[in-house]
């Protein structure tokens, strides 16, 4: 393999944050109070006056140039809406408030300040990229970020961060656990960069513990308006395995996008090489949105969290979409966020319901959810619990309880389960153990 390579200790490590503020400074305020398109109330939820109502806050990118989720807000909403329409949790009314981070660390920072302002309990269900920006305001106001979407290093180092999955750590190993099995020469193709320094680490954790060897390793700009050389260059090394076909794996974050619009052009001449990604990178908006089963996703292996959106286990997410969110064609159940934002608010009310009679607060909720709070999520994950360090504290990941994955495939242009047994994946899969033995040379 060529690129620069960290151990993981390096790559994951936690950044200091400032200790509890007593109060947001006036400047602070004046600049959140200025965002009401960015971050306020939603319409249609009626801010309480009495105790019986908890206040929470749940951001996306929306509305961006690159990586959206509005239907993270959206699922926000409808849960509370289906909440408080069978008497809410243990009594209390479930109030939302919402912000578009607007997919930039300024934007993270103040969803974040208005978050503390607004004193609210918890974050919950949210995405952002901009760990660096949001965590050390809701870590000085003492409020938990509850199930982000894992999507930064930062979920899994800051003590107040309660991740509900394994973010892209898991998805990487999981998915070369499954390549190892299924492909020839495979070819990663990924950002140079220090962040980007610590794909190949991973994906050549599950590479191995498939008995396989290391991905070749394809470096592009981080800021690259096309790809057409890494592609051709992807496939080439990919398509020379004679047994078994080759593989491609794209970890360009948000400009996935932007490479398969290269790949699509240059897999004319190497029709046999499949593509193996990550939730994250593409979901099943992103595979409806490039064509379906006549787009360049057909036939791609995806490692991903939690089940497929067919698998029964999601029938009672479903119900509260058909109830209070028919016809909003934000939630999609298949949704990746979407369905993080679900397992969120299913550990906040569980939180809420052990609390009780108790006063509810982000320091009640912080400290309910440290006291060894274990949290059923119906099979969607493991039981969820957050002890001071986790198993992969030596790993970088102190914060990560749930290493689980699951490989999916696009089969007519929807993700579904793919055939037990591949890459010794059957159903949900941990990969707690691969990961503690990642190469850290």
């Amino acid at each position: 393999m060529t690129g620069r390579r960290r151990t993981m200790s390096t790559l994951f490590h936690a950044t200091p944050r400032p200790g509890r503020a007593t109060a947001l400074t006036a400047g602070a305020v004046a600049l959140c109070a200025s965002l009401t398109a960015g971050c306020g109330a939603i319409p249609g939820v009626t801010a309480g006056s009495g105790d019986d109502t908890v206040k929470v806050m749940t951001w996306a990118p929306q509305d961006t140039d690159a990586t959206n989720k509005p239907g993270m807000p959206a699922m926000a909403l409808a849960y509370a809406k289906w909440v408080n329409a069978h008497g809410g949790i243990h009594g209390h009314k479930l109030q939302v408030l919402t912000c578009n981070d607007h997919n930039d660390a300024v934007g993270a920072a103040k969803c974040a300040r208005r978050a503390a302002d607004e004193d609210v309990v918890a974050v919950v269900g949210s995405y952002s990229q901009f760990g660096d920006s949001y965590l050390a305001p809701l870590e000085g106001a003492g409020i938990p970020y509850i199930g982000g979407y894992g999507v930064t290093n930062d979920e899994f180092t800051g003590q107040m961060s309660y991740p509900v999955n394994g973010g892209q750590p898991a998805l990487l190993a999981g998915l070369g656990k499954a390549l190892a099995a299924t492909c020839g020469n495979i070819s990663l193709v990924r950002p140079d960069s220090i962040a980007g320094d610590e794909l190949p680490v991973l994906l050549d954790s599950g590479l191995k513990a498939g008995g396989h060897v290391d991905a070749d390793d394809h470096l592009a700009a981080e800021d690259a308006t096309e790809y057409s050389v890494q592609a051709d260059q992807a496939l080439q090394f990919a398509a020379k395995g004679l047994l078994k076909k080759g593989c491609v794996v794209p970890a360009l974050g948000d400009r996935t996008d932007t490479f398969m619009d290269s790949f699509r052009r240059a897999r004319e001449n190497y029709p046999a090489v499949r593509l193996g990604t990550v939730l994250g990178n593409v979901d099943q908006t992103v595979i409806n949105a490039t064509g379906g089963a006549s787009g360049p996703y057909e036939g791609a292996y995806i490692s991903g969290w939690y089940p497929p959106a067919s698998d029964a286990r999601w029938s009672a997410m479903k119900k509260v979409i058909n109830e209070e969110a028919f016809g909003d064609n934000r939630i999609d159940p298949a949704d990746a966020g979407v369905q993080t934002t679900w397992i969120a608010y299913t550990v906040l009310k569980a939180a809420l319901e052990k609390i009780g009679d108790g006063e509810v607060t982000a320091d009640s909720v912080r400290h309910t959810l440290d006291d060894g709070l274990r949290v059923s999520t119906g099979g969607l994950t493991p039981t969820l619990h957050w002890p001071y360090e986790g198993a992969l504290a030596g790993v970088g990941f102190p914060r990560m309880v749930n290493a689980d994955v699951t490989l999916q495939v696009v089969q007519d242009g929807q993700l579904v389960s793919a055939r037990k047994g591949i890459g010794g994946l059957n159903g949900i899969t941990d990969m707690t153990q691969t990961l503690e033995n990642a190469d850290v040379q």
